[in-house]
């Protein structure tokens, strides 16, 4: 009993014995860690939370001294991340079970979660009003390239010389050119055909797609969680969508590098406001040249890109694609790599 009510508290909750060993830890623990309580279980506080001798004095002393204490912010360097959180232990001194085994009680509270919901909050508004305004933009543009593109036909018509046939031709062409480029940005256009789909396959498609295209110099990782359920997707919208930034993480390295496609089921995470029972979460990771500081909160937005000969489209449209699914994706940027994190949906979300 005591259990399912520890795995509804949106607060990590470790349980260490006397040697500071892992004894318990709850599911909003697991969704932190990443990792199963299987295999985090019997791990010291020292290994799990990745810090200093200090923090391991503190809570020995607090076994001995029979007094708790609080830490207001600590940053904790997990297995693969670094977060900041709100940190207290406890004493449990008087355990009815075993009585000479005093246990202490950690509670984390994940302070940038509050942060991470904003930012999502942000990049829905910033992907909904970029999409109003393409949609405006789109019809401007596409309007006059109708009556250009017939006009050059018309005239093309009444044209006797070939080699004047060519510019016709010319203009024929690039307003084709055009009118596909509008079309690329307003995204999709036609309602997914969803079906029960494996992430991993869409993920492998990607991988032996980008691994064609590059060179042997760039490893292609795999990191999967096979214990994410199948998911109700249009395969081919997902591989768009994963591709678009699996080949931008290829293309930002220059010589030789690394990209790592991770996943990982998620407990009770919210997305977008909504508060869902189970999620996957794609890590695409790239050590390359990364994101400049000033692009970071606009790489969403239409034509905005980092490179000379990029269209700035490919990730406007795969945020569009993933929030048909009531997903997201976010981007991270540090000195060693560059990580989209994209957070899909499996069943049904819960308001």
């Amino acid at each position: 009993m005591h259990d399912k009510i520890l795995d509804t508290i949106n607060e990590a909750i470790l349980l260490f014995n006397r040697d500071l060993k892992l004894i318990y830890i709850n599911t909003a623990g697991e969704i932190l860690f990443e990792d199963s309580a299987r295999h985090l279980m019997a791990r010291t506080a020292k290994d799990l939370l990745g810090t200093d001798s200090s923090l391991n004095n503190d809570l020995l002393q607090c076994l001995k001294s029979n007094e708790g204490f609080f830490d207001r912010e600590l940053t904790l360097k997990l297995f693969h991340q670094t977060v900041t959180v709100s940190f207290s232990a406890t004493p449990i001194l008087d355990n009815p079970d075993n009585p000479d085994n005093p246990e202490v009680l950690v509670e984390l509270q994940q302070l940038d979660r509050h942060i991470r919901i904003s930012k999502e909050e942000q990049l829905i508004a910033q992907e909904h009003t970029s999409r109003m305004l393409m949609r405006g933009f789109a019809h401007e543009i596409k309007n006059p390239l109708g009556g250009l593109r017939g006009a050059a036909q018309l005239l093309e018509l009444e044209l006797q010389d070939d080699e004047l046939k060519e510019y016709t031709q010319i203009i024929i062409k690039e307003a084709d050119r055009m009118k596909a480029l509008m079309d690329k940005m307003l995204g999709p256009n036609k309602l997914p055909n969803k079906v029960a789909l494996n992430i991993h396959e869409a993920l492998e498609r990607v991988r032996q797609l980008v691994q064609a295209e590059v060179s042997d110099s760039i490893t292609i990782r795999r990191d999967y969680d096979p214990s994410i359920p199948e998911l109700k997707a249009d395969k081919n919208q997902l591989i768009q969508a994963l591709l678009n930034i699996v080949r931008n993480a290829s293309q930002a390295i220059t010589d030789s590098g690394e990209i790592i496609l991770r996943t990982r089921i998620y407990r009770q995470i919210t997305i977008a406001g909504k508060l869902h029972r189970l999620a996957a979460r794609i890590d695409i990771i790239d050590n390359g040249s990364g994101i400049k500081p000033e692009l970071l909160d606009q790489i969403f937005y239409p034509m905005i890109t980092g490179r000379s000969n990029g269209t700035g489209l490919g990730l406007p449209i795969s945020q569009s694609i993933i929030n048909q699914y009531n997903g997201i994706i976010e981007c991270s940027n540090t000195a060693e790599n560059t990580v989209f994190s994209i957070y899909l949906p499996v069943g049904n979300a819960h308001d």
